[in-house]
């Protein structure tokens, strides 16, 4: 389809309105907004072009990681992360778990996603996918489920990233997408709630975001194992942007009184944007 034809997509979905914009810049390129709120940059042709910074991040962080023999994805969108990691690691087997059927059927029509990915897409839950799962599973998990601009509230507790961890290997990465508000109160919340069940965690965003400055998306990364910051917090080409990361003490003392969040205490959890 030329750039010239393209036109918007607008479809009702099971969670809200689904929107495929396409970009004038690159005639390959669409953003996908779910109730005005834009989810996902895919570049059909080209999945190795990362529009969202956040985005870029987590490309960051995957490649520094050895390559995952294994991938769960919690939340589809426009599966930009899956296309990267299906041309940059291929070979990786990847499931992708998406709530919304009629999301994955407007990804599949519209910006399909090549079979050389590798991916297995499963409708369902992704607390209950992740609980289905065997022990020592998987590699890597990425944790992108959202709502809207709301990360689900039973992907946010203890218990879940226990079992996070419970069905990655020893040495595998759980890395995770939180948008939050200037004031950082659930970003807090969730990295205390990762250093209750993994040894190693880290934040990473751009220094505007981890200052308090805007509404944005932090990148937290977790393992039982030391990780490999100084290359996760790498600039890509093209990047103007400076990359923070909040480890070991600064990360202790970024998180300050905030406590971990539980099943039970998530319903009064603070900051959820």
């Amino acid at each position: 389809m030329s750039t010239a034809l393209r036109r918007s997509i607008i479809v009702p979905i099971e969670h809200g309105v689904a929107e495929l914009v396409p970009d004038p810049r690159r005639p390959a390129g669409w953003t996908l907004l779910i109730d005005g709120v834009a989810q996902s940059y895919v570049d059909v042709d080209d999945p190795r072009f990362l529009e969202f910074p956040y985005v870029r991040r987590v490309a960051s962080i995957l490649d520094a990681l050895p390559a995952p023999g294994r991938a769960l994805h919690l939340g589809a969108g426009g599966m930009t992360i899956p296309r990267y990691l299906g041309v940059s690691r291929p070979g990786t087997h990847q499931v992708v778990v998406e709530r919304d059927a009629a999301l994955i059927l407007l990804v599949h029509k519209h910006i399909p996603v090549p079979a050389e990915t590798g991916a297995e897409i499963r409708v369902g839950s992704a607390r209950e996918a992740v609980e289905k799962e065997p022990d020592d599973e998987y590699d890597l998990v990425v944790g992108d489920a959202y709502v809207g601009a709301t990360m689900p509230a039973d992907v946010t507790s203890v218990e879940h990233a226990r079992q996070v961890a419970r069905v990655l290997r020893p040495d595998g990465t759980y890395v995770v997408n939180v948008t939050d508000l200037p004031a950082l109160a659930f970003t807090r919340i969730q990295a205390a709630t990762l250093r209750a069940v993994f040894g190693h965690v880290a934040v990473l965003s751009d220094a505007t975001m981890l200052r308090g400055r805007k509404f944005g998306n932090v990148v937290l990364v977790a393992s039982a194992r030391e990780l490999p910051l100084r290359d996760m917090a790498r600039v890509r080409p093209g990047e103007v942007t400076t990359v923070r990361v909040l480890s070991g003490d600064d990360l202790g003392t970024f998180i300050g009184g905030a406590r971990p969040l539980t099943d039970e205490g998530r319903d009064g959890q603070l900051n959820r944007p």
